[in-house]
């Protein structure tokens, strides 16, 4: 096992990556703590951990809300006593073209990617420190090196980007590695969202690999990121999409 024992956080747990993510933290020995705003679908991710005897806890968690995640934060401390590892992978899109976005669509977007998870960052900081330890992996997008009709999701993530480079810098005499997967076209609820001629075109003119990635397979990233075979490793942005980021 890569984790035995390790508390770790995965924020989006209800779906698609997070719910990949978590699964696979769990085999691997991690205790969970899974934060979603949608209760049901998170709650389905913790039963489906215990049910293969895996240890987990849900919490309904708005990441852009401080209080709620300050909150989130001294229950996990107060219930395993450490943060070991945190995955901030709470995400969404509202899509339109610049001209079109609305004030709501630019904000929300930006709120939940790119300032939840720097809330999430702040809070388990402080308990990472204490201890000389942890794992923070960010997650951006291949969006992040521009995407029409993104402008928000992309300004967010090429955010979480610079983030990432910024707290590797704080944190590193803290013994704190702090990285960025940054998908592609994964197949998640999120990307198929978007109409499926869409997808299906995107897929065949700028993807390398001419296929979608699986959740499984970001989920494999995030562990190497998240144990100790990365322990030399802080600061990094590591794309995963299929080789679109070579043609960039």
């Amino acid at each position: 096992m890569k984790l035995p024992g390790k508390i770790a956080i995965v924020t989006g747990s209800g779906s698609g990556i997070g719910r990949a993510t978590a699964k696979l933290f769990a085999q691997e020995g991690a205790r969970l703590v899974l934060v979603d705003l949608d209760e049901p679908s998170v709650a389905t991710t913790a039963d489906e951990i215990k049910q293969t005897g895996g240890e987990a806890l849900a919490i309904k968690v708005d990441v852009t809300q401080p209080e709620q995640v300050s909150a989130m934060v001294d229950e996990v401390l107060g219930r395993f006593g450490q943060i070991d590892i945190l995955v901030n992978n709470a995400g969404i899109i509202r899509d339109a073209m610049s001209w079109r976005m609305t004030d709501t669509d630019w904000s929300r977007v930006l709120e939940v990617n790119l300032t939840g998870s720097f809330l999430c960052c702040r809070a388990a900081i402080p308990s990472m420190r204490s201890r000389n330890y942890g794992k923070i992996i960010n997650t951006s997008s291949i969006s992040a090196l521009g995407n029409p009709g993104q402008v928000n999701y992309s300004a967010a993530k090429a955010g979480i980007m610079a983030l990432t480079k910024t707290l590797s810098l704080e944190l590193a005499r803290s013994g704190i590695n702090v990285n960025c997967v940054a998908p592609g076209s994964i197949d998640t609820p999120m990307v198929k969202s978007m109409p499926q001629h869409i997808i299906d075109r995107m897929v065949e003119e700028k993807v390398p690999l001419r296929r979608m990635g699986h959740p499984d397979e970001v989920a494999k990233l995030h562990l190497f990121l998240a144990s100790d075979d990365s322990s030399y490793i802080t600061g990094q942005v590591i794309f995963i999409d299929g080789g679109v980021s070579v043609g960039v």
